[in-house]
């Protein structure tokens, strides 16, 4: 496959933007919460300040999830189902320009790993800090990114788990096919604050939350980012291998295609969930996870232990989303 492909021109592709409806807070903690506690067998929502994200265990490279917060949704399963379309390839850093996204930005999210960098498709865990000045001049030297990205890649030996973590001044912002991030200028204040332990019903910890937005805000589009910790268990996770050589055109041929894993914790994923898939044809949720300790990361699904499992999250709702190279298509699978 053909390594030399350049990030599409944003200038040159569809980007189109939505106001949020932004809830009352208060209002939104009771919705959460009663999603929640339908689910698990303890539950609180509240607001709270964040913990600082700079260092680690999370290496953000900024402190909160407070500023300016954006949704930019990125192409979708689309452009890698039934077959690959490898001209599919973006660089956030290019995107924030177009939108005229002129701060010192963090970048967290789920999406597909930049195969023409790192030669082999893989599942991308985006955490990113770009400082606005070399956003603006549009260096490439190494400088203006603090850089706490993973991939997770399938080894091709033994099918495990490969997790690489991109090294902290690399100028490396590009993804290829899809991606769900949440923006913001990585500001401390306050968020909401979420905590659930033993799960009790059959949804996962972000589903559970989203279908509860989804019933109660019917007629309007609400969007929240953010990140959240899973312990004291284990959770299900897939990690995409090479692309597929014959067309994935089910969801059962998809999740063969697929490899998916029971991976210890601590996790730290990251992600975005909006209300309803609207006709921007949104992924009404995405997170990947990954922990250097355990050399493990993937997409999440559900957490396996219900029992002894314990969720932490911070979200932050967003004001704006960007939806970016909407495909003409929509897949009626792939989105989970």
């Amino acid at each position: 496959m053909n390594r030399n492909v350049e990030p599409l021109d944003p200038s040159k592709i569809n980007i189109t933007s939505r106001i949020l409806h932004q809830p009352p807070l208060d209002e939104l903690i009771n919705v959460l919460t009663e999603g929640l506690t339908g689910n698990f067998a303890e539950a609180t929502v509240e607001m709270a300040d964040c913990p600082n994200f700079n260092g680690w265990p999370y290496n953000f490279y900024r402190e909160g999830l407070c500023g300016n917060p954006i949704l930019l949704e990125v192409g979708g399963p689309a452009y890698l189902l039934p077959t690959v379309q490898t001209d599919k390839f973006y660089d956030v850093k290019s995107l924030l320009r177009q939108i005229n996204y002129n701060y010192d930005t963090l970048v967290i999210g789920a999406g597909a790993g930049p195969w023409p960098h790192t030669g082999c498709n893989c599942e991308l865990i985006m955490k990113l800090n770009v400082v606005n000045d070399k956003v603006s001049a549009g260096y490439r030297l190494g400088m203006g990114v603090a850089n706490g990205t993973h991939y997770a890649f399938v080894n091709k030996s033994n099918g495990e788990c490969i997790l690489e973590r991109i090294v902290a001044n690399e100028d490396e912002t590009t993804f290829a096919l899809l991606a769900n991030l949440y923006v913001c200028e990585g500001k401390p204040g306050k968020v909401i604050k979420v905590r659930a332990k033993k799960r009790t019903g059959n949804l996962d910890f972000i589903s559970c939350m989203q279908k509860a937005l989804a019933k109660h805000y019917e007629d309007k589009l609400v969007g929240l980012g953010g990140m959240f910790e899973v312990r004291n268990g284990k959770v299900k996770q897939h990690i995409m291998p090479a692309f597929s050589d014959t067309p994935l055109t089910s969801e059962s041929q998809l999740n063969n295609w697929l490899r998916f894993y029971d991976m210890k914790t601590p996790l730290i994923a990251v992600g975005t969930f909006v209300s309803a898939e609207t006709d921007l044809d949104l992924r009404v949720q995405h997170f990947h996870s990954a922990f250097d300790e355990n050399r493990l990361g993937g997409h999440y699904h559900i957490d396996t232990t219900p029992d002894t499992i314990e969720y932490e999250g911070y979200f932050n709702v967003a004001a704006t989303l960007y939806r970016v190279d909407q495909p003409p298509n929509k897949l009626q699978f792939g989105k989970d």
